[in-house]
Formats: structure tokens, sequence, C-alpha cells
């Protein structure tokens, strides 16, 4: 099957690619900066174009050439500070033109990436797990524009009868995490090179999950004919900053980690907590145990740094 990928070597884009390579599939993926992740490895089954989301003409063209039966948008701007033309260029007009471009091509499946960002602060909701039918709640750029990446996709869905769906991904870690926020990652990566890493507080709250098993969630749904839903939380394992240092702790006795504060974000916490049940029930999925996936980010980190590997995977 052929498959497009816009914003495919970026950090989720990248292992999506790859994994759907080992699935068989060809892939074409689109991405501003191709060059920030090599596909020279598989044997020709990716081709990797330079190209901006942003551009009607350049996603058209690149869709047309690829005639894909799935495509996956990856392609975002992460955060609030960006300038605001910039930002809707990017994460709306930019999601508009996938959505075009699959129509007009007929493309069967569309997936996009959403976000948990939509619901807004875990207040809105008290210590009770979100749904995908519970009303948002965006209070800024970043997750204004993903609620507005949902209306899109009902929209294209109402008057040309697509098939779009959206994931609304929870907090993604893996070793080459740099974009968004990095105080878990800094939390995992730091002690895995021995270094000291202060935080700024204990009970920063998060739904965790690593990026394979993001890359895992992607795969599951584009391949699938026929979601049942428009929407699926990815879910993760739910977790403070400070439960996460005594998780890196179990695999590094000596990690030094340190909090600014022990309380005073359990208030203005982002939605942490995420029922994906849904997700799991109609695609089976079963992720890893959270202390395996956190150890994965430990080597990673360690291998990239010509250390060697701790624990079970050493």
């Amino acid at each position: 099957m052929n498959v497009f990928i816009i914003g495919g070597t970026g950090f989720i884009g990248c292992r999506l690619v790859r994994r759907l390579v080992a699935q068989g599939h060809d892939v074409t993926s689109m991405d501003a900066d191709p060059g920030a992740h090599s596909f020279a490895d598989l044997g020709g089954r990716v081709t990797s174009l330079r190209g901006d989301v942003g551009s009607f003409d350049d996603v058209m063209a690149a869709m047309a050439a690829a005639r894909p039966e799935r495509v996956a948008n990856l392609a975002y701007l992460i955060g609030s500070s960006h300038p605001p033309h910039a930002a809707l260029r990017v994460n709306v007009l930019g999601m508009g033109n996938c959505f075009e471009a699959a129509r007009i091509l007929g493309v069967h499946h569309t997936v996009y990436a959403g976000s948990y960002a939509a619901n807004g602060a875990q207040a809105n909701y008290g210590e009770r797990p979100v749904t995908e039918d519970d009303p948002v709640h965006p209070h800024d750029q970043y997750s204004r524009h993903k609620v507005m990446n949902e209306w899109q996709a009902l929209d294209y869905i109402e008057k040309h009868g697509m098939r779009i769906t959206g994931v609304r991904t929870s907090y993604i870690t893996g070793h080459d995490k740099r974009r968004g926020s990095v105080h878990h990652v800094r939390c995992i990566t730091e002690p895995a090179l021995g270094r000291a890493v202060t935080l700024p507080c204990r009970d920063i709250m998060q739904c965790m999950l690593h990026v394979d098993e993001m890359a895992e969630v992607f795969a599951r749904l584009l391949m699938a004919d026929a979601p049942a839903r428009r929407v699926y939380n990815s879910g993760g394992t739910t977790v403070s900053l400070g439960e996460l240092a005594e998780v890196v702790r179990s695999h590094l006795p000596d990690a030094r980690i340190d909090f600014e504060r022990e309380t005073g974000a359990r208030g203005r916490n982002p939605t942490y907590l995420l029922d994906n049940g849904r997700l799991t029930a109609e695609f089976g999925l079963r992720f890893r145990p959270f202390p395996e996936q956190v150890l994965q980010v430990i080597n990673d980190t360690r291998r990239r740094a010509g250390l060697s590997p701790v624990g079970d995977d050493g």
C-alpha cells in the first residue's frame, strides 16, 4: 500500500515511516526538513521530499505524485509562542491543505495528530479520566489550533463523506525529543548521562507514552479501513515528575534529580487523566509497562553517547 506522511522526518513521523515499511508498505515522506532523518537503509522503500505543508501547491503536487491510499499529517508548530500568522499557516491552513488534497485525490483514510491540550486544565474535569466526548477547554494558541483541526476534519467528513481520524496525543517521550514539554524527558535523559538535573516542581503531572507506542497508535489507525470514531485519546501512564524520578532511580540508583519546589503545580496541570478505552477496545492496543518505556529512553540516550546500556536492556 502507498502511504503519504507529512512531517515524516519528525519525532513521531520517522518512527511511523519505519514501522509502515516494516509492515510492507511504500511510503512517501514530505517534510520541511527532509534531512532531519535518513531512510537510506530501507532499500528505496521511502521517497523523502522537501515540502511546505502551508503551501497547497507543495502538498498537492507531492501527494498527487505518491497516489497514496492512506495519508497522515504530523506536521505542526509545537507550543504557543509562535507569531500568529506563522502558526496559523502551518497548523490550520496546513491541515486544510492536507484534507483538501486528500479529498481531490480520493484518499481512503486520512489521520492527523491532535492533542490532549484541547482539554485544557485537568481542573476543568476534576480528578477523573477525560473522555473524547467531554467538552474541550482550549486556552492558548496551540490548543485552540488543535480544536480547530478537529472542526476542520468534521467539516470535511460531513460535506464530503471523507474518512478522517484524529489522535489526541499525550505527553510523548523519547531520548531525542527536543520540542514542546520536555521536563519529563530531561528527568530521564540527564541522569542517563550521569548529569544532575533540577526540575521546577515535584507535583507536575503528565500522562506519558513512549514515542514507539505512539507510532504504533498512528500505524494501527492509519491502516484501519473504517475506525468507529473520528477522535481517539492515545492515553498513557499518569505520573508526577516526582514519581517519574523514582522510576528513573529504580534503573539508575545514583540519579541526581532535584526539584525547585515540592508542590504548587497541581491546580495548574494540563489534562493528565486520559481515558483511552475507546482506542484499546477497538484496536486491541496494549502498551508496554511504564518502567520498561523509561528504561528504553535511558538506554537510547546512553547508546547515543557511546555509553553502555543498563538494566534488563544491558
